[in-house]
């Protein structure tokens, strides 16, 4: 198993938040543009993370 730095998990903690700020924002509010940008957040954190596991191996 590799040992990941505190950035790479902190990551997990970006993508969580913005999954679940997207949800509410889509199901909750009418602010579209907050939507988008909480969305494209976590799509580039996601990516991100996707990009470092695979390269560390």
């Amino acid at each position: 198993m590799a040992d990941y730095p505190a950035l790479w998990y902190a990551l997990w903690v970006v993508i969580s938040i913005c999954g679940v700020s997207t949800w509410y924002l889509k199901n909750f509010t009418k602010r579209v543009e907050l939507t988008k940008l909480s969305a494209y957040t976590g799509v580039i954190a996601m990516t991100t993370m996707l990009f470092w596991t695979l390269i560390d191996f």
